[in-house]
């Protein structure tokens, strides 16, 4: 047979063979198969090795929580690693290989290191790689490189498509089994919007995997009749294959939804989407997650969890053995060898570890079952797959799977994610959601701790109901669906302590119960520190099967109840996130926007070649027939405007409008120099500190009325200075009249410079007068141009020249270069780009990112007179720190190289002429440099230790990287008309 494996039954269409390889070994499953159930169905076993030691791993469980079944998906740029068996949905044409092995799966060559096991415990790498110190990098880490990781990325550019969308809902339900759908038909038929999501493509949670009956059917025949009801409603948003993965403030939910996952090709749709959910009340009924019993050599091929047993014996049609015992320590594992036993599957043995009788619910007789209560499983055998299986009696069992339950634990991590402690509950051995939740969120069924399915329907529809009312909606009336409570009694045990093999707590991460104990014997008895030092918990899984029995097996050795141990909470995601779904759409030269200037097509159709700047794509220089290369036409854009008159786009700049009768006051408080007396019709240039008094950003702000100011930023800073002056408006001042608005994106701006620039300007205002007299240095003003444009006015100059920045709506913006460049035609009026904006700052002396970067204060930028010491503002207090006003502090300097024929470059350090360079000799270091064409040499900025007494020495510049050494002259910052007359002209 090509599935050895398969039985009778299940939801999957046998109509239908699909064909899939594993391995390069062609294989058959059937629609509505995962790549585990076939595997298991064709009777593969092991499945792929360990992190630590390289064990073999076969299937363990049947959904997300799988620790063991990581595989490669498909091939070449679409290969996938670690996508877990249990998950993936079988499809046509699916490849998929093992991972992390050397040399073939069942012979990997890596298995060498469990020889090594002794050796390897808890807390090994902190221990062994710090000595000898000079190993680590030679000898240590090279070997841990190589050996780590699980599967491998395919290293070529993801051709896959990703998606991001937000979703609006009154009720938010996570989790479509029992609970869930009880609660989506009543909240449904409230006329409340709903969302629906699971992370399974078959919506019904357990009731697919169970014979249990609702309302008097099969409970995967009732799962398909609700959800074909709300499919009917309009209101209802059903979001299968999706998983809810984090719960954040203001009721907000991610989802990642895999949208195409189950396709062989995508044919151009996103593969998955990236949900922000916005809900007004949110629902969590994910379910239990079934969690194991530690024995002795209990990782074997083979060994699964009793829930998963079923689930593939009902759901699947698959037998994952031929001979299976269980072993458990509730009523649960007993109906999986009821339902094996119905399917006509051997069952061997029962071995239920509490004492007394067997369940009522047991049937009279398995043929040919051992059945040992108060029994426990002590030894295994089989390498690559489970053979037999040793109990503390000494009866060996021949089996080829055994079905292990230690019982359930809710699925209370959404209910973490906001610092919420589940609470410890007695009779169900397990924790279960505190009290204090998230705003908006309740839980019910399984997930809350009511682990039998008529409680599950039952409090699923009243937590639904009670949701729904609370926000203004008539509840349903219709009773909850009708169901048994199935018996559910357990006994808490965590571990057999028989034995002498390694019982396994975390099988991806390789971490037993001897390790659990090591860490304790070493002090680490925090529950934190021993999921770090041990590593339990820290895998793919995030140790949904492993904390529970770890917690317990320390609170044993504590002496302590598992309450007053604690536990580690969970945090978001609840399942691995693909990178790819994190950026979406924002990949490639799409990674971020790119946002265009308003003039951005006229620059195009003029030549011009552009830069990324920040989120903007900006004119660098303007090209002209007969230029040969880049530096020709920054050097004309500089003399033309230098000479006449130029244009630059300068709209990227940040715009904030700011309003109210406490404008001026709030200003006063951001900058460090005064703005509360600036007078109507004025600009100021400005300084802004951070809270630790280090310069943050400069601009210039313009009052236009008593109230109303426009304060500008750097291109790169203008979204950090607005959160800030948002947050200081908020949280510092909220007593203060005050509003803001960014503007930046509202308004287009050009600098027009250049001796000619006001007889430009003067040909398109509309009867303004901006004579030097009427409308002087560092005036502004509102008014109109072309004919009745509103725009604005204002005389600053950024290239020390005579200059204004115009600035009009936005939408005129193409229209206006357009108008000032024919208005500028008799003039010999050149468009500029960055690059001759950098280069006349630098001969002007301003300061701007490179020396505002973060590191430097107001006396290093020579602009210690305009912090103020007569007010109070952001910063002020701690910019009088000793430390940040020494006597040796660095200034900014101006600098020439001696021979002028010769370059100087940004990065350099200075030296002085006849010592070594070397750290310990640094002075300062050179920030911007430009070939100065109105000079005709290199010039450059720096800070350098008392720079400004040392104006007229010479040092070196050095630049070990380029093989740089050159002797320059400290020089002051004003390269360019030090007094300012040509901006006043």
């Amino acid at each position: 047979m090509s599935q050895p494996n398969r039985i009778d039954g299940g939801l999957i269409d046998r109509s239908q063979t699909l064909s899939f390889t594993f391995n390069g070994r062609t294989m058959q499953g059937h629609p509505g198969d995962t790549l585990a159930s076939a595997l298991l169905a064709n009777g593969q076993r092991l499945i792929g090795r360990s992190f630590k030691y390289h064990r073999p791993r076969g299937v363990f469980t049947a959904g997300s929580e799988e620790p063991n079944a990581l595989v490669h998906l498909r091939k070449g740029a679409h290969r996938e690693p670690n996508t877990r068996a249990t998950t993936a949905e079988l499809f046509a044409g699916l490849e998929a290989t093992s991972q992390n092995h050397r040399g073939p799966l069942n012979f990997d060559l890596m298995a060498a290191t469990d020889l090594l096991a002794p050796w390897l415990g808890a807390g090994f790498y902190y221990k062994t790689f710090m000595w000898p110190k000079a190993f680590w990098e030679k000898v240590y880490e090279p070997i841990i490189r190589a050996s780590a990781g699980l599967g491998s990325l395919s290293k070529l550019e993801d051709p896959d498509s990703y998606d991001k969308g937000f979703l609006h809902c009154d009720l938010l339900i996570v989790g479509a089994g029992p609970a869930g759908l009880s609660a989506a038909l009543a909240a449904g038929r409230s006329g409340a919007r709903v969302i629906l999501a699971d992370e399974d493509f078959r919506l019904g949670g357990r009731l697919n995997a169970e014979t249990l009956e609702v309302d008097g059917m099969a409970g995967s025949d009732w799962a398909a009749t609700a959800m074909a009801e709300l499919a009917s409603m309009d209101n209802v948003r059903n979001l299968p294959r999706t998983t809810v993965y984090g719960a954040y403030d203001h009721g907000i939910y991610g989802a990642l939804e895999r949208r195409t996952d189950h396709l062989a090709t995508a044919n151009g749709k996103p593969r998955q989407i990236l949900w922000r959910v916005y809900s007004k009340r949110a629902l969590l009924t994910a379910g239990a997650t079934e969690r194991p019993i530690a024995f002795p050599m209990n990782d074997r091929p083979g060994v699964m969890l009793a829930g998963a047993v079923r689930t593939y014996a009902n759901r699947f049609g698959v037998a994952p053995g031929k001979r299976v015992a269980v072993f458990t320590n509730n009523d649960d594992g007993w109906r999986t060898a009821t339902d094996l036993a119905a399917k006509g599957v051997e069952v061997t043995a029962v071995i239920d570890a509490r004492t007394g009788t067997a369940p009522a619910t047991t049937p009279a007789t398995f043929p040919g079952a051992s059945i040992v209560m108060g029994g426990r499983v002590v030894d295994t055998a089989g390498r690559r797959g489970l053979t037999s299986i040793t109990l503390a009696n000494g009866q060996t069992i021949p089996t080829d799977c055994l079905a292990v339950s230690g019982g359930w634990s809710p699925n209370v991590h959404l209910t973490c994610h906001q610092q919420g402690r589940p609470e410890w509950r007695d009779d169900i051995a397990a924790f279960v959601p505190a009290a204090d939740l998230p705003p908006g969120l309740s839980v019910a069924g399984a997930a809350n701790g009511k682990l039998t399915l008529a409680a599950a329907l039952a409090e699923g529809r009243a937590k639904a109901n009670a949701a729904v009312k609370d926000l203004g909606f008539t509840a349903s009336r219709k009773a909850a669906p009708k169901a048994e409570d199935e018996a559910s009694e357990t006994s808490a045990f965590w571990h057999v302590s028989e034995g002498k093999g390694r019982a396994w707590l975390d099988l991806q991460n390789d971490v037993t119960v001897k390790d659990v104990l090591q860490s304790h014997a070493e002090g680490f008895r925090s529950v934190e520190h021993m999921k770090r030092y041990t590593t339990l918990g820290m895998a793919t899984d995030q140790g949904k099967t492993a904390n529970i029995p770890a917690l317990a097996i320390m609170a044993q050795q504590t002496d302590k109840t598992i309450p007053e141990t604690g536990t580690t909470i969970f945090r978001p995601p609840y399942t691995p996130v693909p990178i790819g779904a994190l950026a979406g759409r924002s990949r490639g030269k799409t990674f971020r926007p790119t946002r265009l200037t308003p003039s951005h097509q006229w620059a195009k159709e003029s030549g011009a070649s552009f830069v990324e700047t920040g989120n903007w794509l900006r004119a660098e220089w303007f090209a002209r027939p007969g230029e040969q290369g880049w530096r020709d036409s920054v050097d004309r854009e500089v003399e033309m405007t230098r000479n006449s008159v130029g244009i630059c786009d300068v709209t990227t700049l940040g715009k904030i409008d700011i309003q109210g009768r406490d404008a001026a006051e709030f200003l006063n408080k951001i900058y460090a120099n005064g703005f509360a007396k600036l007078p109507i019709g004025k600009v100021r240039y400005g300084l802004m500190l951070r809270e630790d008094g280090f310069a943050y950003d400069d601009g210039t702000t313009a009052r236009l009325s008593d109230t109303h100011f426009i304060m500008t930023t750097t291109t790169a800073n203008a979204v950090l200075v607005f959160r800030q002056m948002e947050f200081a408006r908020q949280c510092l001042w909220p007593g203060l009249d005050v509003h803001m608005n960014s503007v930046t994106d509202g308004w287009a701006q050009y600098a027009v410079a250049g001796p000619n620039s006001r007889k430009l300007l003067a040909k398109l205002v509309d009867g303004f007068d901006i004579s030097n007299a009427a409308f002087p240095f560092m005036a502004c003003a509102s008014l109109t141009v072309c004919g009745g444009t509103p725009a604005r006015l204002f005389r600053i100059s950024f290239s020390g020249e005579l200059a204004y920045e115009i600035a009009v709506p936005a939408r005129y913006g193409d229209a206006m270069i357009r108008a000032l460049m024919a208005a500028g035609k008799e003039f010999d009026a050149t468009p500029y780009g960055t690059e001759a904006l950098g280069v006349m700052r630098i001969e002007k002396g301003h300061a701007a990112g490179n020396e505002l970067n973060g590191q430097t204060t107001a006396l290093n930028l020579g602009m210690a007179r305009m912090v103020s010491k007569t007010k109070d503002s952001i910063g002020n207090t701690l910019s009088e720190r000793p430390g940040m006003n020494r006597d040796d502090a660095i200034k900014l300097v101006g600098l020439r190289p001696v021979d002028r024929s010769k370059s100087l470059s940004a990065g350099a350090h200075f030296v002085e002429r006849k010592t070594q360079a070397t750290t310990e000799n640094d002075l300062g270091w050179m920030t911007s440099v430009a070939y100065s064409p109105s000079l005709g040499h290199s010039i450059g900025l720096g800070f350098l230790q008392r720079g400004d007494a040392r104006v007229g020495d010479i040092l070196r510049a050095v630049n070990l990287i380029h093989d740089q050494d050159i002797e320059v002259e400290v020089v002051p910052t004003h390269f360019i008309d030090p007094d300012g007359r040509r901006l006043r002209a």
